[in-house]
């Protein structure tokens, strides 16, 4: 299997939902577990190291300066992080069908690359504080796919234009979008958690 640090979970139905855990700048495969339990836990969960280290740190991805992608390394890294999924998905024995990513920062914005550039592999997708991921003229065909965007008004390293170009992208692309906006910053809070959980339970058949 691609080589990702990862951890496994099976849930109550290897046939219903699996989250895929998308941690931020410096985090882990394990991060994102209890918010995967606090949204779903009855849910598969696949939590996944990035490969890339930015002073020790992990990410999913190098950036030349703050909020300036790798473009290169970026398109490499997803299409490394999409074969990963698709193995995965045969190893455990969960539905890839039914993959559901829940990143954050660093995370959200390989989840949405993946959106950008391998629309089918994600039914849906809760993104916390992501950026455009890339500039592109056209996107996958979201049509069957469902998307949480949880921002901060207050985000110093997202500026709300960001947020809402995103959100305008998928759209454009055909995903049925929801953006909930918070007046904190750039840290994850528990109202935009409470918020993707009632999001994710209207679309129970994502």
């Amino acid at each position: 299997m691609t080589n990702h640090v990862h951890v496994y979970q099976k849930g109550q139905d290897e046939n219903g939902i699996t989250f895929v855990l998308l941690h931020g700048t410096g985090g882990n495969e394990r991060d994102l577990l209890p918010i995967a339990q606090m949204i779903d836990p009855s849910a598969n969960v696949l939590g996944v190291r990035g490969n890339v280290l930015e002073n020790g740190m992990p990410r999913f991805f190098r950036r030349l300066a703050e909020g300036v992608f790798d473009k290169e390394d970026l398109k490499n890294r997803t299409d490394e992080l999409d074969q990963f999924l698709k193995e995965a998905a045969k190893e455990y024995g969960f539905n890839g069908d039914k993959m559901v990513a829940i990143g954050y920062s660093n995370g959200a914005n390989i989840a949405a690359n993946l959106l950008y550039e391998h629309g089918s592999v994600l039914n849906g997708a809760m993104l916390f504080h992501a950026m455009v991921p890339q500039e592109k003229s056209a996107l996958p065909a979201l049509n069957e796919t469902a998307v949480f965007v949880g921002a901060g008004k207050q985000d110093q390293m997202i500026p709300a234009q960001e947020t809402e170009t995103l959100v305008a992208d998928l759209k454009q692309a055909g995903a049925t979008v929801e953006a909930f906006w918070t007046d904190g910053g750039h840290q994850l809070v528990r109202e935009e958690i409470d918020a993707a959980k009632q999001w994710y339970e209207s679309k129970v058949n994502i």
